[in-house]
C-alpha cells in the first residue's frame, strides 16, 4: 500500500478514510526495521509505558473501542481494567512487534469495512458520559487526531531508539 494523504476523490468520506489510512500507515512506518527489543524500550523515565510496542497496541485497541464498543454497542472486551486502565500498553512489551502490527492491520481492515457499510451521519449505539451520541464522522475525525498525535510520540521514540527521523 502506498502511503499518501492525497485522496483519490474529494468527497468527504474519501478524504476522511484516506487520512485515517495515511496516519495508520505512518504509525506502521515508524516501526519498520525495529527489533522486538528496540520496540519495547521505554526511553522516558516519567512515562514507563511509552514504548513503540505500547503505542501500536494502544492504537489498535483505541480503534476497537470507538468502532466496536461505542459505534456498534458491542460489549467491551478490551484488555484494560479499572485497576489498570493502560493495560494495553503494559502487555504490549510481551508481544512480538510483528504480531502487534498484524493485529493492528487486521483490526483496521475490519473497521474499514464497517465504515464503508454505514453513512457518516449514523449515530453511535453507546452514548458518551454527557449523554450525547457521536456519529461515524466524529469517530473518524477523532481517530485521525488520536493516531496523528501518537505518531508524534512514535517519531520521538524512534529517534531516541536508533536516530531514525522522517515523515
Amino acid at each position: 500500500m502506498t502511503r499518501t494523504d492525497t485522496p483519490p476523490a474529494w468527497d468527504e468520506r474519501t478524504q476522511l478514510t484516506t487520512f485515517l489510512a495515511y496516519v495508520r500507515a505512518t504509525a506502521r512506518a515508524k516501526c519498520e526495521g525495529l527489533s522486538d527489543e528496540d520496540a519495547r524500550k521505554a526511553h522516558l523515565p516519567g512515562s514507563p509505558l511509552m514504548t513503540l510496542s505500547g503505542l501500536i497496541n494502544h492504537l489498535r485497541w483505541v480503534e476497537y473501542f470507538w468502532f466496536r464498543v461505542v459505534f456498534l454497542g458491542e460489549e467491551d472486551q478490551g484488555p484494560w481494567t479499572e485497576e489498570d486502565p493502560d493495560r494495553e500498553m503494559r502487555i504490549a512489551v510481551d508481544i512480538p512487534l510483528s504480531r502487534l502490527l498484524t493485529e493492528y492491520a487486521e483490526e483496521a481492515a475490519r473497521h474499514d469495512e464497517l465504515v464503508a457499510a454505514h453513512d457518516l451521519d449514523t449515530r453511535a449505539q453507546k452514548e458518551r458520559q454527557d449523554g450525547s451520541a457521536v456519529d461515524l464522522r466524529w469517530i473518524l475525525l477523532h481517530l485521525i487526531e488520536e493516531t496523528a498525535r501518537h505518531n508524534g510520540h512514535l517519531d520521538i521514540l524512534r529517534e531516541l531508539t536508533d536516530g531514525s527521523t522522517g515523515d
